[in-house]
């Protein structure tokens, strides 16, 4: 590791070493399996504990990962059902989505964590997080959750770099965002619309590309993929239009510009 690097590096483990015991809240993710190795290299396993959210806005393998990746740590893994679903400002999808989202999250976090016995919250942000609309910032804010990597000044290709040094097989893993950020603002999120989401991007992963979009767009889905896939989408577009087609969708895309990380909040 670079120097500079390693300095961000210490101060990240010299402040997860006076924390004491920890909940973390572990999506799987580069940022959260990162933060869940160093808070078990420096605190231990018996203090950690890994708790993961399920709802119909995260993929169901995803959340099977995240166990098998809690358990190649050795931390217990608690999985728990968030309850945005069940409220009316979340499903109406505005621009403060995100924020009625983790707020419910962090709320289920911090009371699971008290009841096991975990004196803090915390959570995988970086630095690159903060150059994107991120109003659920203010949820963890406002919840009291600490974000470490974030605190330690780390960005993205440097918690890639720390994953890769650690051994950690996350190092590569695309960047995830959950399913209702593939819904336009202002369209009401539904669990149907997300399962639809979820098969259609199932079935493009499955052809060999590993980042993907389908950007839920009423009868018509819009594919992002990155630029050296695009051949591919082409090659394969009648078996992808076939399935995407039984789905539900009427017309089906392909974003010419390719994938981009918010790409819905373009314009707002």
């Amino acid at each position: 590791m670079k120097e500079r690097l390693e300095r961000k590096y210490d101060d990240l483990r010299r402040s997860i070493g006076a924390m004491g015991k920890v909940a973390v809240t572990f999506s799987g993710g580069v940022d959260s399996t990162l933060l869940l190795k160093v808070c078990v290299d420096v605190l231990g396993s018996a203090n950690v504990l890994a708790l993961t959210g399920v709802s119909p806005i995260h993929p169901r393998d995803e959340r099977e990962e995240a166990r098998a990746l809690a358990a190649e740590l050795g931390v217990r893994m608690v999985a728990f059902d968030s309850a945005e679903m069940e409220d009316e400002s979340f499903l109406a999808n505005g621009l403060e989505r995100c924020y009625h989202c983790k707020t419910h999250l962090f709320k289920s976090v911090r009371e699971i964590a008290r009841q096991e016995g975990y004196s803090l919250v915390l959570e995988g942000s970086n630095v690159d997080d903060m150059n994107d609309f991120r109003p659920g910032r203010k949820a963890c804010v406002e919840q009291g959750v600490k974000s470490p990597l974030l605190e330690a000044d780390l960005n993205k290709e440097e918690v890639r770099t720390l994953s890769r040094e650690l051994g950690l097989k996350t190092h590569d893993k695309p960047a995830e965002a959950c399913l209702s950020t593939r819904i336009p603002y202002g369209t009401p999120i539904t669990v149907g619309r997300l399962r639809d989401i979820e098969r259609a991007e199932a079935f493009i992963k499955a052809l060999g590309i590993s980042r993907v979009r389908v950007r839920h767009h009423g009868s018509a889905a819009r594919i992002e993929v990155e630029e050296k896939d695009l051949p591919l989408i082409i090659e394969q577009r009648n078996p992808i239009a076939g399935e995407l087609t039984d789905i539900g969708f009427t017309y089906v895309a392909l974003d010419l510009r390719g994938y981009r990380t918010g790409s819905m909040n373009e314009g707002q």
